[in-house]
């Protein structure tokens, strides 16, 4: 397996490593402990953020194929917008439909996360990512009050009511800070549901009509 060696994974790593990388790359797989839902509810709650891990041959493959795809690709953004985005957004800078962020479903995609965290098999990582800004305190790198009551609205809506009365205690959802995010001209949020059954998944990710450039 062409890994990215322990001992020189820190010297090249293609994005910023968080302390807690540094130390999950010093680590073998059967050494690595998941995260499970009770840990997530904990960490999200806190807003902990930079203690999330993937599992250590997750995390030097996810390293790897940055490095080859920003090599590629030139940005981590040309990639996306050329194989996992919406064609009908073209080019950053974006003209969305709506201001309002997950207002309008062309603005919006949701997609299983290709490099999750490292949780529990019975949780799903999702990313949604969005064309529309999402208003973050430029001091903080953190969303402001406003933004996070817009978000978790969209989540509520669009994930929670789906999963029924017990929907509340099946989804969790994030905005990394500036700082810790691996790709950060591309607008994104991350979604964590357990028990989700896979027509349900599938139902989220499908691509609309109005992410399609029409003939």
């Amino acid at each position: 397996m062409n890994e990215i060696p322990v001992k020189t994974a820190h010297e090249e790593a293609p994005f910023p490593l968080t302390e807690v990388d540094k130390w999950i790359l010093s680590l073998t797989d059967d050494e690595y402990q998941y995260h499970d839902w009770e840990d997530m509810k904990k960490i999200i709650a806190e807003n902990n953020l930079s203690i999330l891990k993937r599992k250590p041959s997750d995390l030097r493959r996810y390293m790897k194929w940055t490095a080859e795809t920003k090599a590629e690709y030139g940005s981590m953004t040309n990639y996306l917008l050329k194989n996992r985005l919406p064609k009908t957004w073209g080019s950053p800078p974006f003209r969305p439909a709506s201001t309002i962020p997950f207002d309008d479903p062309s603005d919006y995609r949701v997609l299983v996360n290709d490099w999750p965290y490292g949780l529990t098999p019975n949780m799903t990582h999702l990313v949604v990512w969005s064309r529309t800004a999402i208003e973050t305190d430029p001091e903080t790198g953190d969303m402001t009050p406003e933004s996070r009551s817009g978000v978790a609205n969209f989540v509520k809506r669009f994930f929670v009511e789906r999963l029924g009365p017990d929907g509340d205690d099946r989804v969790l959802w994030f905005k990394n800070w500036v700082a810790l995010q691996s790709v950060r001209a591309l607008e994104h949020i991350h979604v964590i549901v357990r028990d989700v059954e896979k027509d349900v998944l599938d139902e989220w990710t499908r691509e609309l009509d109005c992410h399609r450039l029409m003939n």
